[in-house]
């Protein structure tokens, strides 16, 4: 179970789908980052072995010391792990290969699913929000981070096989649900990808919205070069191309996200 914290706590968001390629780490970054420009004090948790979260921000793997590997098997303190980004207000727990063994190590581990959950506990007050980048697949680090996490945020990618994807990500996050955490809820549905110039790409917005019209953002987070190019340059997207609409696109999803979250609570 859940260890019981009192004062405020933040907000620990999710951004999973277990399909790749979908734009969970540049929406996870570029939301943090967003966030962060807001005033917030943002903690982004890279929790995928290929660390590509980490590398968007401009930080080298091959300089790591500590990871989030560190943190999951009890290596180091959890005060030790947070990175400055060279950014106000936007700390990284960054990951590398290493973390790959992770899920191997934890099989035996106590309270395995847990491991996120409790190693971010003492980091708790420092932070409004935690934003966590999954790897794709379903396995024990995504399950580490629906067990950290209070909401999970979905990117979908406008694509015709999207909503099959979407229905069993819906079915295994009700798992999780019933069988570890019940606080668990779907924060919203985000189209990435979105090619206006196409028929399928609406149409498959057409689909989710009217399967999921509650948790479809409104915002489309568009196909867009200059979104696909600032990770190659370490930088975010209001960074690289400010005026740009994938920077644009991810500045109004923040808002989006906080007007969803300031809903519930």
């Amino acid at each position: 179970m859940k260890q019981q914290l009192t004062g405020p706590q933040p907000r620990i968001v999710a951004i999973a789908n277990q399909k790749g390629g979908v734009g969970k780490t540049t929406t996870a970054v570029n939301v943090a980052g967003e966030l962060a420009r807001r005033g917030q004090r943002v903690l982004l948790v890279d929790i995928d072995p290929q660390g590509n979260a980490t590398t968007s921000l401009g930080i080298a793997k091959a300089s790591l010391t500590v990871t989030t590997y560190d943190l999951l098997l009890g290596n180091a303190s959890p005060e030790t792990l947070p990175l400055a980004t060279g950014r106000e207000r936007l700390d990284l727990i960054p990951a590398d290969q290493e973390l790959a063994g992770a899920a191997v190590e934890l099989v035996g581990v106590e309270r395995r699913e847990w491991r996120l959950h409790d190693g971010l506990v003492p980091l708790l007050p420092r932070y409004d929000w935690i934003i966590i980048d999954c790897p794709p697949s379903l396995g024990l680090l995504t399950l580490n981070a629906l067990c950290a996490a209070n909401a999970v945020l979905i990117p979908l990618q406008c694509e015709y096989l999207a909503l099959e994807g979407l229905a069993q990500l819906k079915t295994t996050l009700e798992r999780v649900r019933e069988s570890l955490n019940p606080t668990l809820r779907i924060l919203g549905v985000v189209m990435t990808m979105y090619d206006g110039r196409t028929n399928l790409a609406q149409q498959v917005v057409d689909e989710v919205q009217r399967y999921f019209p509650r948790l479809i953002c409104r915002t489309l987070i568009p196909r867009s070069v200059r979104l696909s190019e600032a990770p190659s340059h370490g930088r975010l997207a209001y960074e690289y191309d400010p005026h740009g609409r994938g920077a644009q696109a991810y500045a109004l999803l923040t808002e989006e996200v906080i007007g969803r979250e300031e809903r519930t609570v």
